[in-house]
């Protein structure tokens, strides 16, 4: 059955070049060229797939992306990246908004049908993945957090009833405590694997990330921010040369339910519940 493929491009040949080969495997493509007109697009057509241009005249591809991914309706919706940015700046934001395939142009059929066949198995996986159990990824580079909380943050979408709200405050929680253990936890080290699991439960969602370091008593962070002193910790910061910042922690803290570490040090868990509980608020499908 032809799959729908939205291509976005303002410039008319790679649109209608793009279009040509969506038609040679059958699917149906529709062609829009600013990016002003994709969510109407998207409403009115139900596309399977986005194959979506950066440097667009109105709006451009990434904050495209980032509106797509942060709606319910339109998360699950694969958004390929096409572009003549090659940089891996430019790939880092990519992905950082939620892409999750990333082609630099001029690119070759092959190479345009290996990133949409991936892109159709992410749906795919993501539309039929149940909610039991427990899922687990190792991570090492930035890119690849990016990536895996972007999958992560697609299952909550389809199999929770967790708020837009929730899960924006979720991802923050997850960002900022996943580059707490990149960054003190690891030292910065890339041989070290950052772990981290999520558990979709009955009425919440658990998760934990455990890095590789020596760890750190919890209850003596005197560079981190208090609740009950929000700045004092700038002075020590200062004495030890560090840079500016140390907000991390207290910000995670009032993202979510729950906040605990384990004694070690080296271990976070992350508790958000849901605003209500029960079959009935799952979202359709489940």
């Amino acid at each position: 059955m032809p799959r729908t493929v939205l291509i976005v491009d303002d410039e008319r040949d790679a649109n209608d070049l793009m279009a040509g080969l969506v038609k040679a495997r059958s699917d149906r493509p529709v062609q829009v060229f600013d990016g002003g007109a994709v969510l109407p697009a998207v409403a009115e057509h139900d596309p399977e797939l986005i194959l979506l241009d950066v440097m667009l005249p109105d709006v451009d591809g990434y904050e495209v992306c980032a509106r797509l991914k942060r709606r319910r309706a339109t998360n699950l919706i694969p958004v390929i990246m096409v572009t003549a940015l090659h940089s891996e700046h430019d790939r880092v934001h990519g992905v950082r908004v939620g892409a999750n395939e990333y082609l630099t142009k001029p690119f070759t059929p092959d190479q345009l049908f290996e990133v949409m066949d991936r892109a159709f198995a992410w749906r795919e996986e993501h539309m039929t993945r149940g909610t039991a159990g427990e899922i687990e990824f190792d991570i090492r580079s930035e890119t690849d957090y990016l990536a895996e909380l972007n999958d992560m943050l697609t299952d909550l979408y389809v199999r929770t009833p967790l708020t837009e709200r929730q899960i924006k405050d979720l991802k923050q929680a997850v960002m900022e405590m996943g580059s707490n253990a990149i960054e003190w936890g690891h030292r910065k080290n890339a041989e070290l694997t950052l772990r981290i699991t999520y558990r979709i439960e009955s009425d919440n969602v658990t998760l934990i990330i455990r890095d590789q370091g020596p760890g750190f008593d919890p209850g003596h962070i005197p560079h981190a921010a208090q609740a009950d002193d929000p700045i004092a910790h700038l002075d020590v910061r200062n004495e030890l040369g560090i840079r500016e910042g140390g907000f991390g922690i207290m910000l995670a803290r009032g993202l979510v339910d729950e906040f605990r570490y384990n004694d070690k040090g080296n271990e976070v868990t992350l508790v958000k519940r849901f605003e209500s509980t029960g079959a009935a608020d799952l979202p359709e499908g489940d």
